[in-house]
């Protein structure tokens, strides 16, 4: 087989529908050469072939550190040999996968870069290396978890997930706050919160109720963290 591909097309997060339904789930490995990259689009392997990585989310094009990201994973595999750690594919017919250069889990290396987050479905071997790897980024406040100067002035009132969903904030400080705020999916959202007093927004089957993260940022950096 011909694993030499003409386009690497680089996957950045995924849409809320990746809770995916695993078809061929046995693990398999294969060996590409990356010749050219391309960010926004799934990875190609072959014009058929695209490839989710797996375990990560990384920032959308209109969210804090989406270059950054891109200029990471463009260095990190472009003109090398990548080794894909296949679990099957989704119902998007998209291959499920970890992908390894010189024996570095890449999928790894973005979240301890602080460039991607989190995201799972179902645990597998590499979890706990990935939490990890998370954790390691949050507490040296690595790429994404930046803390922003405004990070003491908002707080978390209350998070409803069931229906009727509602977020409630507060603004403790004498400034107006201009925030983005988002799920583990594509659902982004942005307000501004006049000085000391509190937002409440309402929301329809956004928030999962089985396992979800908030993130509230400014324009530069993290403002509040908050994983339910």
């Amino acid at each position: 087989m011909n694993y030499k591909i003409m386009i690497l097309a680089i996957l950045f997060v995924v849409s809320g529908t990746f809770y995916y339904q695993i078809t061929g789930a046995t693990i398999t490995t294969e060996v590409i050469q990356a010749s050219r990259v391309l960010d926004r689009d799934p990875l190609h392997t072959t014009p058929e072939q695209k490839i989710r990585m797996l375990g990560i989310n990384t920032p959308e094009s209109s969210m804090p550190f989406s270059e950054e990201a891109t200029d990471f994973l463009t260095n990190s595999v472009k003109d090398k040999s990548i080794q894909i750690e296949s679990y099957g594919t989704d119902k998007y017919g998209r291959t499920l996968a970890y992908i390894f250069v010189d024996n570095k889990n890449i999928n790894k290396e973005l979240l301890v870069n602080g460039l991607a987050t989190l995201y799972y479905y179902e645990h597998d071997d590499h979890y706990s290396e990935l939490k990890k790897a998370e954790e390691f980024a949050r507490l040296n406040q690595k790429g994404l978890w930046k803390k922003s100067p405004n990070s003491n002035c908002l707080e978390l009132i209350k998070l409803k997930t069931d229906e009727p969903e509602q977020l409630v904030l507060k603004n403790n400080c004498n400034t107006e706050l201009n925030i983005i705020f988002k799920d583990d999916a594509t659902h982004i959202y942005r307000e501004t919160i006049n000085s000391n007093s509190v937002f409440t927004k309402t929301f329809s089957h956004i928030w999962n109720d089985a396992g979800d993260s908030i993130y509230i940022r400014d324009d530069k950096g993290l403002l509040i963290f908050y994983r339910y």
